[in-house]
């Protein structure tokens, strides 16, 4: 005879290492920056596009670059179990917006500027500010191939961070010119490495052939003299690419935006050429980057596509969240107009339809709940009424349900009196509750 279920053992279930649960008041946090978002993006002409969150993995291999740490060792990949096909969680949502862009021949009339905000996937250690579960919200603007659009997004950023508040981040700027350019580069700092071979880490000597840009961005410090004396990829760009480069600055200056050129800026993924760009703080430790980005005018044809300029960026949710609580941000939920005291679970149905009422009049309220049979006692519900942050406490007491009518008691403003109104009046007293607001 099997064993009743209740008197087994279960396992206590908890989240994967490194994807976190966000709860109340910093989902509200989260929701706040989306809608700033949102608007901005508007004012902008920027419309939303969403991907699917799982995505076959050559569109990142080909698309991020097979030599990249997100391809090699971030991404979580496997195989569909009914037909094989290799898929993998998105890393980033560049790649899918092109695939999309692609799929659906979204710029067969003109380009497009698009954002998105979801959930990106990458194995990496779990620190502060880096999950392996996390949100981004990005921009894209897919056919344009001038510099004023580099700038236009990099304004947008800016416009962001006085939207909510963030002032302690730096721009950083650098060109990764053309691929003829690249070229010319790479042989001379592959010639650099190779006369410091003894320096070289074992990461660096893996890519001092495959990918030699990105031994730039190592974080090794043993190798930072090294990768400071290392040829400038900006020495190497020609006129069209410093053109490019310097409407760029100036159209930042003009708009008295400061910056400084860093030639070891080259980003994580293979996709990108001309303009890149980042905004650091040094208030979130290592993890200093904000938001991110730059030019990719070869990734649809890298994608099997015809070839269309493209540029956007991304920034990640928590670690600006960060940078908001820091400077200030809080109590940015939504503001709870009522809350409702019942005294008796008779009165249930009366006052359900009154606060459906006033809930389409735009007020919100919150009923107690009962444990069952008792709706338990006055005390204990106004002290719940006065925690939940509600402006009003909505009295349904036996006396006011007899009469049908309700008492609104004030529960943030001691110098204002109690009132009385009639059930039958809801839409004329309803706004009231909102008045404080």
């Amino acid at each position: 005879m099997t064993e009743p279920l209740i008197s087994q053992k279960i396992e206590k279930l908890t989240a994967v290492k490194g994807m976190n649960d966000v709860l109340p008041p910093d989902s509200a946090m989260v929701e706040w920056l989306e809608s700033k978002v949102r608007l901005l993006m508007a004012r902008y002409a920027y419309r939303n596009i969403r991907t699917p969150i799982v995505e076959r993995t050559p569109l990142f291999v080909r698309g991020l670059g097979e030599v990249t740490d997100i391809v090699e060792k971030e991404m979580y990949c496997f195989e569909d179990r009914l037909n094989g096909d290799p898929l993998t969680l998105r890393p980033e949502a560049t790649a899918g917006v092109v695939r999309a862009a692609l799929e659906h021949n979204l710029l067969y009339d003109g380009g497009k500027r698009l954002y998105y905000m979801g959930p990106m996937f990458r194995h990496e250690r779990p620190q502060k500010g880096r999950y392996r579960q996390f949100d981004q919200i990005g921009a894209e603007a897919l056919g344009f191939g001038g510099a004023e659009v580099d700038a236009e997004l990099i304004l947008m950023a800016c416009a962001l961070w006085k939207e909510i508040g963030i002032e302690d981040v730096r721009l950083e700027l650098n060109s990764l010119g053309q691929p003829d350019e690249r070229l010319a580069h790479r042989q001379a700092l592959i010639a650099h490495l190779e006369q410091h071979a003894e320096v070289l880490d074992e990461d660096a000597k893996r890519r001092l052939y495959s990918n030699p840009l990105r031994i730039l961005d190592t974080k090794n410090p043993h190798m930072q003299s090294l990768v400071a004396s290392a040829p400038k990829l900006l020495d190497f760009l020609g006129e069209a690419s410093l053109s490019h480069f310097n409407t760029l600055t100036s159209i930042l200056k003009s708009n008295g935006v400061a910056y400084t050129v860093n030639p070891r800026l080259v980003r994580g993924m293979d996709y990108y050429n001309l303009t890149v760009f980042e905004f650091t703080t040094d208030r979130l430790g290592s993890q200093g980057t904000v938001c991110a980005g730059g030019r990719y005018d070869y990734l649809f044809e890298q994608l099997g596509g015809k070839p269309a300029s493209a540029v956007g960026w991304a920034l990640g949710v928590d670690r600006v969240l960060e940078l908001a609580k820091g400077a200030g941000l809080k109590d940015v939920g939504p503001r709870l107009d009522a809350y409702a005291i019942v005294t008796d679970t008779q009165a249930l149905p009366l006052v359900l339809s009154v606060l459906q009422a006033l809930r389409t009049a735009g007020v919100s309220v919150q009923m107690h709940a009962s444990t069952g049979d008792t709706m338990g006692s006055m005390k204990s519900q106004f002290k719940r009424a006065d925690s939940s942050g509600a402006r009003f406490a909505l009295v349904f007491g036996s006396d006011e349900v007899a009469a049908r009518q309700v008492t609104v008691k004030p529960l943030r403003d001691a110098s204002a009196t109690q009132q009385t109104h009639s059930l039958d009046d809801i839409v004329e007293w309803a706004t009231t509750l909102q008045s404080a607001a």
